[in-house]
């Protein structure tokens, strides 16, 4: 299609957000420009056969979804299936120098009693945890109807909070440090850690960190479709990302593919955008710019476009395909079982406080912190019909406190003394060492694929390594003045952050993608709906 001078919007950035807004403005009715400096669409929303002959489509980046509402699925008829794991969550115990562990199922609380039995004290510790999870899901009733409206102020939002325990919960995750919560909640080390990982994803920050930045970073992970669960989509990531493609582009919206933005040019009514493709130099005018990418990223184009300070990312991804899955030292639990939902390693609620001492002071933990889970338990569909006869499946490990400042010298070093401390981390949970598992590409390579904070900055532009772009905001206006506003302005005029850097953003949610869509409408007097 032959690029045309004038757009009434120009989004910047092809991940899910860019996608979700797109599809809105165009099926409203204006024209719509997508411009995405990769050769491909999704951002971090994508798959791809990461391995040279192994047909296995991975989730490259983003892996588990709970914070997409089925209203925007709706809204633009997308239709994709997001399974429910069997298991929730196994945690590897040493109890007495013997191997055990904590499974937490999402089918059976008989199962998840059983296994808090093995705790000194396990009946008053399930009967706490469960308490807790009672507390959490107020909490997301409460917030999560919110996230597709204007902000409320504060006050508004906490007025909601009316009984008793409404205004208890409230206190504990937004008035005090999380600390309290959890240590007056729960009295477990490997319960309370299981409990503040959420807190931590990636992010640094420590249960009784002032800046409450664990609050809020805890709050997503737990609000997601009021119940908190995290599914898994059918096809991976990557079949998100293409249904929004389709979606967007029937709509009538154009996307563009190795089109990088250099300079936006801001004017009313109407702006430039100047971006380049392949050796050329392209210019276009529109009403609206979207900026669907870091905040780094949208001030370099227009310097101001966003004010808050980039936090560095402290993450680590290992993308791994098994030729089988290892057996577990744990002989009360099946190797499908500790690997379909999360398994935690390493973090323990006091060694995650270590850990992150560590990272302060700029260096690494040996026994790093970090969660593995299979998708293809779940959802063998990323695997060729011949690969699942074989037995293969799919490995993914997200690390914690590893800091950007640590690969800034030496990359594939450090990646490779990271990716050396974690096999060796989760072999000691194991019968079958994890390498012996691995499988092997067409090169006779091991299936190991890692990426670092300063990977995720090369290849996605996120500041420093940071997946949300910035700090996770609070789900309401934290200034008066705010309250009302979408959460996606800027201080120029028609000019708004559609993706993570917006307020409410961070994850897959296409929650600031919608909402930048629906500022836009609303500019242009179209009607909108805003009732979850």
């Amino acid at each position: 299609m032959k690029l045309s001078s004038s757009y009434d919007a120009v989004i910047i950035g092809a991940g899910h957000n860019g996608l979700v807004a797109a599809s809105y403005l165009a099926r409203a009715g204006l024209r719509v420009l997508v411009l995405e400096k990769n050769d491909y669409l999704g951002g971090a929303t994508y798959s791809k056969q990461v391995f040279p002959g192994v047909a296995a489509r991975l989730p490259v980046y983003a892996y588990l979804v709970s914070l997409l509402p089925q209203k925007i699925l709706s809204e633009l008829g997308i239709e994709i299936e997001m399974r429910r794991r069997a298991v929730a969550s196994y945690t590897p115990l040493m109890n007495n120098g013997a191997h055990q562990g904590l499974l937490i199922s999402n089918l059976s609380e008989e199962v998840t009693r059983r296994s808090f039995d093995l705790l000194p004290g396990g009946g008053e510790e399930y009967r706490r945890y469960k308490k807790l999870q009672e507390m959490l899901a107020i909490f997301a009733r409460k917030v999560w109807p919110t996230l597709l409206s204007p902000l409320p102020s504060r006050r508004a939002l906490q007025a909601s909070f009316r009984t008793q325990d409404e205004k208890r919960i409230w206190e504990y995750l937004v008035e005090k440090p999380l600390a309290a919560l959890i240590e007056e909640q729960l009295t477990h080390d490997a319960v309370r850690g299981l409990v503040f990982t959420d807190a931590k994803i990636g992010v640094s920050t420590y249960p009784e960190d002032p800046t409450l930045l664990q609050n809020r970073t805890f709050i997503y992970h737990v609000i997601g479709q009021g119940t908190g669960e995290w599914r898994v989509p059918v096809g991976g990531m990557g079949g998100l990302a293409e249904a929004l493609s389709r979606t967007a582009a029937a709509a009538g919206a154009e996307l563009r593919t190795s089109a990088e933005v250099f300079k936006v040019e801001h004017g009313l009514p109407r702006s430039a955008v100047h971006f380049t493709a392949g050796e050329r130099e392209e210019t276009v005018e529109t009403r609206f710019v979207l900026f669907n990418c870091a905040s780094n990223i949208a001030n370099r184009c227009l310097p101001g476009a966003y004010c808050e300070t980039q936090a560095p990312g402290s993450v680590f991804k290992l993308n791994m395909a098994l030729k089988k899955l290892p057996r577990l030292k744990d002989g009360r639990v099946t190797p499908a079982e500790a690997f379909t939902g999360t398994f935690h390693l390493n973090e323990g609620y006091q060694h995650m406080k270590a850990a992150y001492q560590r990272a302060q002071a700029g260096a690494i933990i040996d026994e790093i912190p970090g969660e593995l889970y299979c998708h293809s338990l779940t959802d063998p569909s990323i695997l060729s019909p011949e690969l699942q006869a074989r037995g293969y499946h799919t490995l993914t490990l997200f690390g914690l406190d590893v800091p950007y400042a640590c690969f800034e010298a030496n990359n594939d070093g450090m990646k490779a003394e990271v990716t050396r401390r974690y096999l060796r981390a989760i072999n000691h949970f194991l019968v079958d060492n994890l390498e012996d598992c691995l499988a092997e590409d067409a090169h006779g390579n091991a299936c190991l694929d890692a990426r670092s904070p300063v990977d995720l900055e090369n290849s996605l532009g996120m500041p420093k390594g940071n997946i949300f772009h910035g700090n996770l905001t609070w789900p309401f206006a934290e200034h008066e003045d705010e309250a009302g506003t979408w959460g996606v302005e800027t201080s120029f005029e028609n000019v708004f952050i559609c993706g993570s850097s917006a307020r409410r953003g961070g994850a897959v949610s296409g929650i600031p993608g919608r909402n930048a869509a629906m500022k836009v409408l609303e500019t242009l007097d179209f009607p909108i709906d805003t009732r979850s």
